[in-house]
């Protein structure tokens, strides 16, 4: 459970602190806010990041994973989390950094987590979801097999605006995860 590898070379291991740098210059752009529930603005505020994510690994609530390139540096995150171990589902989120954005490191990465938690975690059913404003990730979810199931109207809430979220579903049993 420690490390993945995509066949597209990336690798997918646990988040370390000595990571902070790259967690702090992925969250520097304004758009990142929304990823996470506490500021991200400096060393301190990165490496609570970390140790959030380390601390959902260890209770089993949650996996997220760092995409790293050949250089061994972080260039994004893919996660399940949302455990639900009654309906066997978790909730797939991922971002890229800035200049790991359209080289195939979110799909990759998706891709691989997808096959673990179906795998390992025994899970049936992932979800993705997305502002419908937001087409590359809705790219990242149709590449990675994410089935289109519909639209939540007002579902998210960031500041005072409200967006309406797009729902993408994969189970465990779908073709997809035969070829």
């Amino acid at each position: 459970m420690d490390e993945l590898t995509t066949p597209e070379g990336f690798l997918l291991r646990a988040w370390l602190p000595s990571d902070a740098s790259a967690v702090l210059h992925a969250f520097a752009p304004p758009e990142m806010d929304r990823q996470t529930d506490r500021p991200v603005d400096d060393m301190a505020g990165a490496l609570a990041w970390i140790g959030d994510r380390r601390r959902e690994r260890g209770a089993r609530t949650g996996y997220s994973w760092a995409v790293v390139g050949e250089e061994g540096e972080p260039l994004g995150c893919v996660a399940v989390d949302a455990v639900n171990r009654i309906h066997d589902t978790g909730w797939i989120s991922y971002w890229t950094t800035g200049t790991a954005r359209g080289r195939g490191v979110a799909t990759a990465g998706v891709r691989a987590l997808a096959r673990w938690a179906f795998g390992e975690l025994g899970l049936y059913r992932l979800e993705v979801g997305h502002r419908t404003d937001n087409p590359a990730s809705c790219r990242v979810a149709e590449r990675s097999g994410f089935a289109l199931e519909g639209v939540e109207r007002g579902r998210l809430r960031y500041g005072q605006v409200r967006y309406d979220l797009e729902r993408h579903a994969r189970l465990a049993d779908d073709d997809v995860n035969f070829d």
